[in-house]
């Protein structure tokens, strides 16, 4: 059955309800008491049912799987929410609290849809196997910058790379240490730089993202201290991963909370424009609006500050094939 289409009178009347069932009043209230007025936060979904956490105090911890009041909003991992008793092993959403930030990504025709929310941190995760593409490490940071986001970088399976390997991935991921990006070195096997990532994620929640094989579930349980997230192993023939999470979870970790998305094999950002895709290459900012031409491409036109950049050294002139390779792709689309 398809979704009924809403008049706008009957949207607006849903948004007051749900501010209502959230205590504001007409005069305004503080979003602190808008967001004290929520008593659980979803770790996970399942369609049309969510798995939500109770923060009341007497019961802090508990996991009720509910269902959604109708004409909410698609709700996603860490959203905040109020929910009520629904039978004796239910519940009901019955309203979503501000969400202090988001991160998504596009469905294929590339309509923007958000997979989890109130975030600090967005972990993008690679290795050598799949093969990482700089571009898709690339389009990730721009979405993540557009979204106003901070982005760390995460190079797994450390213990699978030859001297050889691990120093030429060195000099590819170089550009992103200098324009300072975070990088950590890690093996989800051995053990190798998990404490040092574990300071870094501290206190805070976090998201991982990656393509699909890149161990972002073996990571999960190397944090965790145990198998808490189903692995699968990398597909022989393509030597891609399988997709395992099918769906955001959200765990409590020592000291901190991860969200495991799930892999991709792509990532499009049809959702945004090209001046975003420039925004979200942070080294280009200083250079904004000083080229010559305000059209500029960027290419071949003189007085162009991005590539009197280049020649300078102050922009890598690999980043800048990157951003021409999406924004080529945004064009294609268009």
């Amino acid at each position: 059955m398809s979704k009924r289409k809403l008049s706008k009178q009957q949207l607006a009347r849903i948004a007051e309800n749900q501010q209502k069932e959230l205590g504001s009043k007409q005069n305004g209230s503080t979003d602190t008491a808008v967001q004290n007025k929520c008593n659980g936060r979803i770790i996970r979904h399942y369609g049309q049912h969510l798995d939500v956490e109770s923060l009341n105090p007497d019961e802090a911890g508990r996991v009720i799987r509910c269902s959604q009041r109708a004409n909410l909003p698609k709700l996603v991992t860490g959203d905040l929410v109020v929910w009520a008793q629904d039978g004796l092993d239910a519940g009901v959403v019955v309203a979503q609290g501000q969400r202090r930030n988001f991160f998504g990504r596009p469905s294929p025709d590339g309509i923007f849809k958000p997979i989890a929310a109130n975030i600090d941190l967005v972990l993008v995760v690679f290795a050598s196997t799949p093969r990482p593409h700089v571009s898709l490490i690339d389009r990730y940071l721009v979405a993540i910058e557009q979204l106003n986001l901070r982005a760390v970088l995460i190079l797994n399976k450390l213990d699978l790379l030859s001297t050889q390997e691990l120093e030429n991935l060195d000099n590819i991921l170089s550009n992103y240490r200098k324009i300072g990006y975070s990088l950590y070195k890690v093996s989800a096997n051995d053990g190798r730089g998990i404490p040092e990532l574990e300071q870094a994620l501290a206190g805070k929640t976090t998201i991982l993202v990656g393509q699909s094989g890149v161990g972002k579930s073996s990571l999960v349980n190397k944090l965790n201290k145990d198998n808490i997230a189903d692995v699968a192993a990398l597909s022989e023939t393509w030597e891609r991963g399988t997709h395992t999470t099918t769906t955001s979870c959200l765990f409590h970790m020592p000291g901190f909370d991860l969200i495991d998305s799930p892999g991709i094999r792509e990532f499009g950002l049809g959702h945004i424009d090209q001046g975003q895709v420039f925004d979200g290459f942070i080294e280009f900012r200083p250079f904004a609006g000083q080229c010559k031409f305000r059209d500029c491409s960027h290419r071949q036109e003189p007085g162009c500050a991005i590539q009197a950049a280049v020649e300078s050294g102050q922009i890598s002139g690999e980043r800048v094939e990157s951003y021409f390779r999406i924004v080529d792709s945004l064009n294609e689309i268009a």
